[in-house]
């Protein structure tokens, strides 16, 4: 299940799954005025969400949250998924569940890190310090960096680090 974070001017505002995220931030914008960035909590990457009321639609299973789309693939592809058991639909949500459990690699949880501070701190004191330690792998150095910066902010890159993984507080090896 994707994870989401929004923040507004350093402050993390909301976090979690895209409908919770897309409700508070709804809710949110009512009250404030400004810019909202939401990121994709898996790649770091800068995300739309729709903060409209929008009545769920479309082919699929609606009730169990199941949405049809097309998935396009080799010949080849296609008579391996008719071999297996339950047929394509069951062959891909196994592989996809199997793949989501092996988490990220470490380049990964790097990369989106990076995304993250591109995207939202580049303006914070010791930004490419703090970007030439990430991918140096300079631990100690990156977070004394990110430690000086709003404190919702610094959570979310160790977060993206998964810092705690590992229970030291280290960041992953690049």
């Amino acid at each position: 299940m994707s994870t989401f974070t929004a923040f507004y001017d350093g402050q993390q505002i909301a976090s979690g799954e895209r409908a919770e995220v897309e409700r508070t931030i709804r809710d949110w914008l009512c009250a404030h005025d400004g810019a909202v960035l939401v990121f994709d909590d898996q790649t770091g990457r800068v995300t739309d969400l729709d903060y409209r009321e929008v009545a769920p639609q479309g082919a699929g299973r609606p009730r169990l949250g199941v949405k049809a789309r097309e998935v396009t693939l080799l010949p080849r592809h296609w008579e391996w998924l008719a071999q297996q058991p339950g047929g394509a639909s069951a062959a891909l949500r196994r592989l996809v569940e199997e793949a989501s459990r092996r988490g990220q690699t470490d380049r990964e949880r790097i990369d989106a890190a990076y995304r993250f501070m591109q995207a939202a701190c580049g303006d914070l004191p010791g930004y490419e310090e703090a970007l030439r330690a990430l991918y140096s792998a300079r631990h100690n150095d990156l977070f004394a960096v990110v430690e000086q910066w709003p404190g919702d902010m610094a959570r979310y890159v160790g977060r993206l680090l998964d810092r705690e993984a590992d229970g030291s507080g280290n960041a992953p090896d690049a």
